[in-house]
C-alpha cells in the first residue's frame, strides 16, 4: 500500500505543474509552448521522453545477450543528434513550423504531406501504445494485482491522468512534467545501482573496476560482418536512428520547437544527444552489477533480459526504498514518452489532418480522441495476449518510418518536383519489399538484416521518387 500511496502522491505533484504551467494556455501554447521554453529544461526533459519504461527494464538485461554492444548504436546516436540539430533544425526554424511534416506541402505536395503524417500517425500509435501496454504489465504483475485493480481500470486510469495533465497546456506543460519526471527516472536508476552495488559488498570504485574487468562488459564487434552486432552496423544505424525516429518524428521534435531561438534548440539538442551515452553506459553497468549479484546468490538467470531488473528491484530484494523508486522509474519514463506521443498525435491530427490548428474545439476533441484510441488498442492488445501479434506490430514500427526517411531525404536533397499522386503508393510498397528482402536474405544467405534495414527501407523510397519526378520547371508537352 505505501506503494501505491507513493504513487498517488507522484502523480499529485505532476498534476499541480500541470495546473502552474498550464494557466491562461491556448492553442498556441499547446502546440507550439509560445516558444518561451528554456533549452536546459527541454534537454532534460527529452532525456525521459527518449528513454520509454521498456528501456527502462530492457536495457540492462540487454547484456546477457548482446554485452555492452548497445552502445555503438549510441556512439552513432551522438552523431544523428549533430546532424538533426545544424541541418533539420535550422530547415524547421526557417519555415516556423509547429508539425515538421507542414513543410512536404510545399516543398513536394499535398498527398506527399498527407502521406508522411499519416506515416506518423500509424507508427505512433502502434508503437506508444504498445511499449506503454508492455510498462502497465509490469505495474499490474508487480502492484496493482496486490490491491485488486483490473488492468483494463489501471490502463483507462493512468490514460485519463495523460489527459488530465496534458489536456490544458499541451507542449507547453509537457516540458516541465517531462523534465520531473526525467529527474525522477534517474534518480531512480542511481538508487537501484547504489542498492545493487552494497548488496554486492563493493564501493563504488571497486564496482567500476569489476564491471570494466566483466565477460559482459564488451562494447566493440569488428571481427563479424555477419553480425547485427558488427561496430559499424550499430554505429551507421544509429546514426540514421536518430535521424528518422528524432529529427522527422513530430513526437521527439515538438519539443525542440518550442526553445526560443534555433541557437537554443541547437544547444538543447546537442547536449541531451550527449548524454545518451553515459546515461546508457549506467543502464548497462547495472545489468552487469545484477548478473553478478545473481552468480553471487546463487540464482538462475531469467532466460528473458527483460525480467533481470524486475527479478530484484520489485521483489524487495533489494529493499522496499528500491522497489517504490523501481516503480517511480518505470512510471516516470512511460509517462515522459506516452504523453509526449499522445500530444504529438493531437498536434498532427489538428495541424495536418484537419488543419483547423486556431480551432480550440477541434483541438480539445482530437485529443479526447486520440486518448481514447491509444486506451483502446493496449486494451486490443490485452485481449488478444498473442506474442507473435505483438512482434508483428514491433516489425510494423520499425518499417513504417523508412518512407518518412525517403520522403525527407529527397526532399532536402534533391531540387526536383515529384509526381506527387504516386508517393503515398511508394510508400506502402517500400516496406513490403524490405519485408521480401528480409526473409530472402534470410533463407537464401543466412543474412538477417538489423537496424540497416532502415536505410533500405528510405533508400528505396527515395529511388523510386526520382524514377517519379522530373526537374523543377519542366513541363511535358502537350499533344498536338
Amino acid at each position: 500500500m505505501f506503494v501505491v500511496f507513493t504513487i498517488l502522491i507522484y502523480f499529485l505533484l505532476l498534476f499541480v505543474l500541470s495546473q502552474i504551467t498550464g494557466r491562461k494556455s491556448g492553442n498556441t501554447a499547446f502546440f507550439s509552448g509560445e516558444h518561451r521554453s528554456p533549452w536546459y529544461v527541454v534537454a532534460i526533459g527529452m532525456v525521459g521522453a527518449s528513454i520509454s519504461g521498456i528501456t527502462f527494464v530492457s536495457v540492462p538485461g540487454m547484456v546477457m545477450a548482446y554485452d555492452m554492444t548497445y552502445l555503438q548504436a549510441c556512439m552513432g546516436f551522438v552523431v544523428g543528434y549533430l546532424v538533426v540539430a545544424f541541418v533539420l533544425l535550422p530547415l524547421y526554424y526557417r519555415n516556423n513550423l509547429i508539425s515538421i511534416y507542414g513543410w512536404l506541402k510545399d516543398r513536394l505536395g499535398n498527398r506527399s504531406y498527407k502521406t508522411a503524417s499519416a506515416f506518423f500517425l500509424l507508427s505512433k500509435m502502434c508503437g506508444a501504445s504498445l511499449r506503454f501496454y508492455v510498462v502497465c504489465l509490469i505495474l499490474q504483475r508487480f502492484v496493482l494485482d496486490e490491491i485488486g485493480v483490473p488492468f483494463s481500470v489501471s490502463v483507462v486510469g493512468m490514460v485519463l491522468l495523460i489527459w488530465l495533465y496534458t489536456r490544458r497546456g499541451g507542449v507547453k506543460t509537457l516540458v516541465w512534467t517531462d523534465c520531473f519526471q526525467t529527474i525522477c527516472m534517474l534518480g531512480a536508476l542511481l538508487l537501484v545501482i547504489w542498492q545493487t552495488v552494497d548488496a554486492l559488498g563493493l564501493t563504488i570504485q571497486e564496482a567500476a573496476e569489476t564491471v570494466a574487468n566483466h565477460p559482459n562488459s564488451r562494447v566493440f564487434v569488428l571481427d563479424d560482418w555477419i553480425s547485427t552486432q558488427n561496430f559499424w552496423k550499430q554505429f551507421v544505424s544509429g546514426i540514421f536512428i536518430v535521424i528518422v525516429m528524432t529529427g522527422l518524428d513530430q513526437d521527439m521534435m515538438q519539443k525542440n520547437l518550442t526553445c526560443k531561438t534555433l541557437r537554443d534548440a541547437q544547444k538543447d539538442m546537442c547536449s541531451y544527444g550527449c548524454a545518451f551515452v553515459p546515461v546508457n553506459l549506467l543502464f548497462l553497468s547495472l545489468g552487469v552489477l545484477l548478473v553478478m549479484l545473481t552468480v553471487q546468490q546463487g540464482k538462475e538467470l531469467p532466460t528473458d533480459g527483460d525480467s533481470l531488473l524486475p527479478m530484484f528491484a520489485a521483489s524487495g530484494d533489494l529493499g522496499p526504498a528500491v522497489v517504490i523508486m523501481f516503480t517511480i522509474g518505470i512510471i516516470a519514463a512511460s509517462f515522459s514518452s506516452a504523453d509526449s506521443a499522445i500530444t504529438s498525435m493531437t498536434t498532427v491530427c489538428c495541424v495536418d489532418i484537419f488543419e483547423k490548428i486556431d480551432n480550440e474545439d477541434v483541438r480539445h476533441k482530437a485529443h479526447i480522441g486520440v486518448c481514447a484510441l491509444f486506451a483502446v488498442f493496449i486494451l486490443l492488445f490485452e485481449a488478444v495476449h498473442s506474442a507473435s501479434v505483438i512482434d508483428a506490430v514491433y516489425i510494423l514500427c520499425s518499417y513504417t518510418y523508412g518512407p518518412l526517411l525517403g520522403i525527407f531525404a529527397f526532399g532536402i536533397i534533391t531540387n526536383r518536383k515529384v509526381n506527387d499522386k504516386c508517393v503515398p503508393y511508394i510508400a506502402c510498397v517500400a516496406p513490403l519489399v524490405c519485408l521480401f528482402a528480409d526473409k530472402t536474405t534470410m533463407l537464401l544467405f543466412d543474412y538477417n538484416f538489423g537496424y540497416e534495414l532502415l536505410m533500405l527501407n528510405g533508400l528505396l523510397v527515395f529511388v523510386a521518387m526520382l524514377l517519379c519526378s522530373s526537374r523543377v520547371g519542366h513541363e511535358k508537352r502537350q499533344p498536338t
